[in-house]
């Protein structure tokens, strides 16, 4: 069970339930190999660290000598290095289900095609049909299956890596599992994070879920071209979204249609 959120992955010891799978090719059995020293995560996101203190219901104070996602860290630690050596770009994409990640992707892949290599890692809790999507619009990609847990972590993500095995140069995009809480405090080893949300969700979701926000760098507003047949207000999601986060840029896109998807690929091929 995942000792930060409860859920039967295996993560919080490494993401030992994970499943992963490369369709219709076969992942190389050789792990790359990485120091395993001076293994820092990113400080962007810290649920708890070592000397701070938690006062428990009854009154008695713990201090936490460890941090609650010091290994995950490591991991992630591990591989930004191994993804900078290579000049890989690495962006986590996090939505609920449903806001049209997978769809983005797709027309990112064929899109890139002859621009960049571009490799997909796929999180789902069960199944493989968004790798399948993917591979059939020509993109590299390996499945993860989570069973019940509710995100990819960077021990899962060092497995995927192994099993692609990304060019120099290559765009790597993970589509983390549908969920606006989890994915948020589990570092990948990525370079920027991507929240897309969809107008049929509703404006407020920013102040619903605002630790996925402020941890994220982007937010794409996907599905515009439905923005006549429902109830959404495209300025006031940016101004509740930059109250949680006053650095975000926000994209305004229809991955359907392919509306605004060029401000998309600018921003995701940035070095």
């Amino acid at each position: 069970m995942c000792g930060t959120c409860g859920c039967v992955d295996g993560s919080g010891e490494g993401g030992g339930g994970a499943r992963i799978s490369v369709p219709h090719a076969h992942p190389h059995a050789h792990p790359h190999t990485h120091p395993h020293d001076h293994a820092h995560g990113s400080d962007r996101v810290r649920p708890a660290g070592a000397g701070e203190t938690i006062t428990l219901e009854q009154g008695e104070t713990i201090t936490l000598e460890q941090k609650v996602l010091g290994k995950n860290d490591g991991v992630a630690a591990l591989n930004r290095a191994w993804l900078a050596e290579r000049g890989i770009v690495a962006v986590n994409m996090m939505s609920s289900p449903g806001a049209g990640k997978t769809t983005l992707l797709e027309r990112t892949v064929g899109n890139f095609a002859g621009r960049r290599p571009v490799a997909v890692v796929e999180g789902d809790q069960e199944t493989a049909l968004d790798a399948e999507r993917i591979r059939r619009a020509g993109g590299a990609v390996v499945q993860i299956n989570t069973g019940a847990g509710c995100h990819l972590d960077a021990e899962m993500v060092r497995g995927a890596l192994t099993a692609l095995e990304p060019g120099e140069g290559s765009l790597v995009l993970v589509e983390n599992v549908g969920n606006l809480v989890c994915p948020a405090l589990f570092d990948l080893g990525e370079r920027s994070r991507a929240v897309i949300i969809s107008v049929t969700e509703g404006t407020d979701k920013p102040l619903k879920y605002p630790y996925m926000f402020a941890a994220a760098d982007l937010v794409v507003i996907n599905k515009i071209d439905l923005l006549p047949y429902v109830d959404f207000d495209v300025e006031r999601c940016e101004e509740y979204a930059r109250s949680v986060n006053p650095e975000l840029r926000v994209l305004t896109v229809s991955a359907t249609t392919g509306e605004g998807m060029a401000d998309w690929y600018d921003w995701v091929a940035r070095p």
